[in-house]
């Protein structure tokens, strides 16, 4: 399995906008270069643990979301998860699915 630092990038970059925040108050927050924090949200630097535990901690961001795009804190995170995933399936894997369910649920 490999890691998509590209996307954690730029989950880190749309949750510090939806913070207001500026990629120079990011970096003296967690007391890096601007630059650094521009080639993570880039995807060119790999990201340590470490690092993307002070920018959840700084932001109020959660690690699951910026790793995983789930966010567990959010109510019906898997419903919703879920929804998107099926709304992109043909009607004949719909069906599949929802017989599947039904069968699942009888066990």
């Amino acid at each position: 399995m490999s890691i998509d630092f590209g996307l954690i990038g730029a989950r880190i970059k749309e949750t510090r906008k939806e913070a207001g925040k500026t990629q120079e108050w990011l970096a003296e927050q967690i007391d890096v270069s601007v630059g650094y924090i521009s080639q993570i949200e880039r995807g060119i630097t790999k990201i340590s643990l470490d690092t993307l535990s002070e920018i959840c901690a700084v932001l109020n961001g959660e690690m699951s979301y910026l790793v995983a795009g789930t966010a567990t804190k959010q109510n019906n995170y898997l419903k919703d998860e879920i929804a998107e995933k099926f709304s992109r399936l043909s009607e004949r894997d719909k069906k599949i699915i929802i017989d599947l369910i039904e069968s699942m649920i009888k066990n």
